[in-house]
């Protein structure tokens, strides 16, 4: 297997043809999957805000105060009220803005993000990762994986993720397989679409790299039933539930 950033994409921005951009710089193949960083797909669809055009309501004002108070930092309460309005729950409201998106995922701040975003304020992620994935894998007739970064419980430090995908399974389920001594594995549900976006990340990095968009060749799913389960549901995820039994008072 090998991966490769596409190179000399321009500077993404609404309304842009990325399927055709990316198309036009790359000779894709059968087999190829293609990762995408989520920033050029909200670039494409259109994902900027203005705080200026921003009203903080009640919620996200108490919730702007209470952080500052915590955390001795200012907090804007407009910023507070967009990550409200992208988010289904708020995991967490302190020490800081642990939050589900609309779309299932779990991460900090709705996964809004500040930085290279030219003549805007702000960029969301997109509105439906899996939906962008879907677009983009009937443009290319390849796999898509639309990727972010974010932080792992126990761990420093940000990886790459998938938080959309299409054209393959999110995961190799290994349950009902064996290990080499003949024993059955019955918890074994192997998130490839994850392994791909972090391998992905390698490439496309942070900051200025300005290569957001990787190629994986020679990937093979292998002989194994997939699953489309990656967002855990509530019910499932025990660390969640604990979180919200988990009252911080600064």
């Amino acid at each position: 297997m090998e991966l490769f950033a596409v190179p000399d994409l321009p500077e993404i921005r609404s309304g842009d043809d990325l399927a055709s951009l990316v198309a036009d710089r790359v000779d894709l193949r059968a087999g190829d999957v293609v990762c995408v960083a989520s920033t050029v797909v909200s670039k494409a669809e259109g994902r900027t805000v203005d705080l200026a055009d921003v009203t903080a309501g009640e919620r996200a004002r108490s919730v702007a105060a209470r952080l500052e108070r915590i955390t001795g930092e200012e907090k804007d309460p407009r910023f507070a009220q967009v990550v409200i309005e992208e988010s289904s729950d708020l995991v967490m409201e302190a020490p800081f803005l642990l939050t589900e998106t609309r779309f299932g995922h779990i991460t900090v701040n709705a996964g809004i993000d500040r930085s290279n975003v030219p003549g805007a304020d702000l960029l969301l992620l997109p509105a439906d990762p899996t939906a962008s994935a879907a677009r983009l894998h009937e443009e290319w007739g390849v796999p898509a994986v639309v990727t972010d970064t974010c932080g792992r419980p126990f761990r420093h430090g940000q990886r790459g993720v998938a938080i959309g995908w299409a054209g393959m399974p999110a995961s190799r389920d290994w349950r009902g397989e064996t290990d080499r001594d003949g024993r059955e594995l019955d918890v074994t549900v192997e998130s490839v679409v994850d392994e791909l976006a972090a391998a992905a990340n390698l490439l496309s990095g942070e900051g200025d790299g300005g290569t957001p968009v990787v190629v994986v060749r020679g990937f093979e799913f292998g002989d194994h039933a997939g699953s489309d389960e990656l967002f855990r549901s509530y019910e499932d995820d025990l660390v969640r539930q604990a979180l919200q039994e988990w009252e911080f008072d600064g």
